[in-house]
């Protein structure tokens, strides 16, 4: 059977875990397979609000296995949070059974958000994803299937702590990271998570042999990829199609379905240009009726007209083979609607994102009005 991808469009919070919850009765199998816990999305249960930022959206869903990825970096303290209030509220722990966690998603330390704290150019949510990412690509990372080979060897937590205070200097942060208490925090994530750790990619493999159905969430969404995105105003990982089933360790030949997520209007959390982007009373109502404040940070979120030129550039890259639009009624009260089809750069019009963020910022939308 083959296996759907869910993607945001735009720049995120475009309502993709509401698709995939629903989606997710359909499914054998709900994968994450990038970013961390700079994501968020709130599953409400009855009268219950549960916001989430690791743990999948088919968590509702008691049938689905729940995993993530190898493309993932992972905070585990955050992760055991998660799952104690989703037990307090349900009565039920996902990790004893149903939860997997890729042996290749590496680990987010408390060193890793120390270094997060420091940078306040970018916006980023400060949870320690880029650095992470960052020892990643520097091959000095540590993945979940690497606990059983460090836990116990106090040479590796010495050394390891030596170079992340060097690190931690070097930024000019006071903090430090102290070797004893890096083993004993590396110990506590094994014995806490290492059950759950698995050959993931295999066990997707199979699944999808054996003919049960798969659905792989993106975080954030198409124009915070760190190579098709608004450069340097983007995240640390590729969100886009073409690491999904990289990520979970499959090959693309599974996927028959991707589903791209439209907001009916654009926001955006943190810096970065925007061309759309309102200063004006319609932009207040679509924060204030829409309740654009971000699930991880709380942060307010810019609002502008939909922007065609972000869907063409998200559509290019992914290929949509069908668009959910969401929060529609967002627009109810607003006359006229307008969408931004094209830009104006220093005097000449443009239909396509130029890449550098500069160029960006100078651009005008090009508006056209309807009804509302």
């Amino acid at each position: 059977m083959p296996a759907s991808i869910v993607l945001g469009a735009q720049w995120g919070d475009e309502g993709k875990g509401k698709l995939v919850d629903r989606l997710a009765g359909k499914v054998t199998w709900v994968v994450r397979f990038q970013g961390g816990n700079n994501a968020g999305h709130t599953v409400v249960l009855g009268d219950r609000v549960i916001k989430l930022h690791l743990l999948p959206s088919g968590i509702t869903r008691k049938e689905c296995n729940l995993v993530l990825g190898d493309g993932m970096v992972i905070d585990p303290w955050v992760l055991r949070t998660e799952l104690d209030n989703w037990l307090e509220q349900t009565e039920e722990d996902p990790s004893q059974g149903r939860l997997f966690i890729s042996e290749r998603a590496h680990i987010i330390l408390p060193y890793h958000r120390m270094l997060d704290s420091l940078d306040v150019k970018i916006g980023t949510t400060g949870r320690g994803i880029g650095p992470t990412y960052a020892d990643k690509i520097n091959r000095i990372g540590l993945r979940f299937g690497d606990l059983p080979e460090v836990v116990g060897d106090g040479e590796w937590a010495d050394s390891v702590a030596q170079r992340m205070n060097s690190d931690l200097a070097s930024a000019g942060a006071e903090e430090r990271i102290d070797a004893a208490q890096l083993a004993q925090e590396v110990a506590w994530i094994s014995d806490t998570f290492g059950h759950a750790v698995a050959n993931t990619g295999v066990m997707l493999d199979n699944a999808l042999k054996l003919g049960e159905n798969v659905l792989l969430e993106g975080a954030q969404g198409c124009l915070l990829d760190i190579d098709q995105g608004t450069y340097p105003f983007v995240t640390s990982s590729v969100t886009s199609r073409g690491n999904a089933t990289h990520g979970a360790g499959i090959h693309p030949g599974h996927i028959e379905e991707v589903i791209g997520i439209v907001k009916a209007y654009t926001t955006r959390v943190g810096a970065g240009p925007m061309p759309s982007e309102l200063f004006d009373s319609d932009g207040d109502h679509m924060t204030d009726v829409g309740h654009e404040f971000g699930t991880t940070t709380g942060r307010r979120r810019r609002c502008g007209w939909l922007d065609l030129v972000v869907l063409r550039l998200a559509n290019r890259v992914n290929g949509f083979t069908s668009m959910a639009i969401t929060k529609l009624d967002v627009l109810g009260g607003l006359d006229p609607l307008k969408i931004c089809v094209g830009y104006r750069l220093d005097g000449r019009e443009i239909h396509e994102m130029p890449a550098s963020s500069a160029a960006l910022a100078r651009c005008e939308p090009i508006l056209i009005e309807m009804p509302g």
